[in-house]
């Protein structure tokens, strides 16, 4: 993997924004903007390092399904969700309520060691839109004979065509919780609905705050009284247990098909990261961790279970000890060991490896200044270095003739 400069296109944030990347600038806390979509330089892969990436995700995700049923017994406790909780993940879980996709943050340097896995983000991962999209356009622009590590697209509309068939369903609802302010949330389940939509679903899209529930129908409704019958959300589940209609969730009977289903809270809780240490000690693409405390670790890497976009995050390593500010912890803590993101220049990539029906399918990679990747990163595109046999990139390549939004 090699990270090479590039020269920005003219217009490349009109472009961006046509393609649905509206939340592409962030505020510091000096005042400044800085722009988190970044095309001035971009990451180059070897069609080896693919092809090996790719065998890790899927293995990764192989073994998070284990730990996750490791975690449904209790064994490591109510890892922050609590017991009710717990058990609606544990009945999901054994029922194999249907899922769509996850996407794996993966430290890799590429210098020949194994990639170590940093978190699987199963539940509401976004980044979407950026790595299926917007790079990919990005590629026919500035690199139209290159390859790209990304199917992630036809990937998520060969699901949504699977999942109409498994459940003989058609009509699909798409929640967002309006409270986020970006953009992000609501142009990610704009992009769901569109490749549901190339699925064969009719979507409608609603605010969390509006789905209610109907008393004489027993079940949940959208603002028309129509009955929600299968919905994506793009809501972490622990918070929604929490709300008022939370338990109105633990009647599975009375409930719509979840996607993300609600055995996605075992995958998504940083306690994984405990269960995977503890069921596969020493695999060399796992880093050490444990619950409540760092343990053995002399130096690590404490992260609250349901924390997300670096808050809270406490690294205690040499020369490195910070602490970032946010609303998580109460729920509890998982301790891992510290591994420092590898220096390009002064650019600290993280490799998001997305993962749709246990198919490694694409790779958005975000890049920070510090140790932590956070909400002032940047997204840069990638590229495969030389065109193999179709056999071999079969699953590298994408072949989108186009995206509509």
């Amino acid at each position: 993997m090699k990270r090479h400069i590039s020269e920005p296109r003219p217009d490349w944030k009109q472009r961006i924004e046509q393609q649905g990347l509206v939340f592409s600038t962030t505020d510091m806390p000096d005042g400044r903007a800085v722009e988190y979509w970044h095309e001035g330089a971009y990451y180059e892969f070897t069609v080896d390092e693919v092809e090996t990436l790719e065998g890790t995700a899927e293995e990764m995700h192989l073994m998070s399904l284990e730990a996750a049923k490791f975690l449904a017994t209790g064994a490591m406790g109510t890892i922050g969700i609590g017991p009710q909780a717990l058990e609606l993940a544990a009945e999901s879980l054994q029922a194999g309520d249907a899922d769509v996709y996850g996407r794996f943050d993966f430290v890799y340097d590429g210098h020949g060691g194994p990639a170590k896995m940093l978190e699987y983000n199963a539940d509401t991962p976004t980044g979407l839109i950026e790595a299926a999209v917007a790079q990919w356009f990005w590629l026919q622009d500035v690199f139209p004979g290159k390859d790209q590590w990304n199917g992630i697209h036809e990937a998520l509309v060969r699901q949504w065509k699977k999942l109409q068939y498994r459940t003989g369903m058609s009509t699909l609802h798409v929640a967002h919780a309006e409270a986020e302010e970006s953009g992000e949330d609501w142009m990610t389940a704009a992009y769901m609905r569109d490749v549901a939509g190339q699925g064969g679903w009719t979507t409608i899209g609603i605010n969390m705050s509006d789905i209610g529930w109907d008393p004489n129908l027993n079940r949940f409704v959208d603002l028309d009284n129509f009955m929600i019958s299968t919905m994506f959300k793009l809501y972490p589940w622990e918070l929604m247990m929490k709300e008022p209609f939370g338990q109105r969730l633990l009647q599975r009977a009375h409930n719509p098909r979840w996607v993300e289903p609600a055995w996605k809270m075992l995958l998504s809780n940083k306690a994984l990261l405990a269960a995977l240490w503890h069921l596969y000690p020493d695999h060399p693409n796992l880093l050490p961790a444990y619950l409540d405390g760092p343990g053995p670790l002399t130096e690590w890497v404490a992260k609250p279970l349901h924390g997300r976009e670096g808050d809270n995050i406490k690294i205690h390593a040499k020369g490195v000890n910070l602490e970032q500010p946010g609303g998580y912890g109460r729920e509890g803590w998982c301790y891992q060991q510290f591994h420092a993101l590898p220096d390009f220049d002064g650019n600290r990539p993280v490799l998001g490896l997305w993962v749709v029906d246990g198919e490694s399918v694409g790779c958005g990679i975000r890049e920070s200044d510090g140790p932590i990747t956070d909400y002032f990163c940047r997204f840069v595109p990638n590229t495969i270095d030389s065109v193999a046999p179709p056999s071999s990139l079969s699953k590298a390549h994408s072949s989108k003739a186009g995206t509509t939004l």
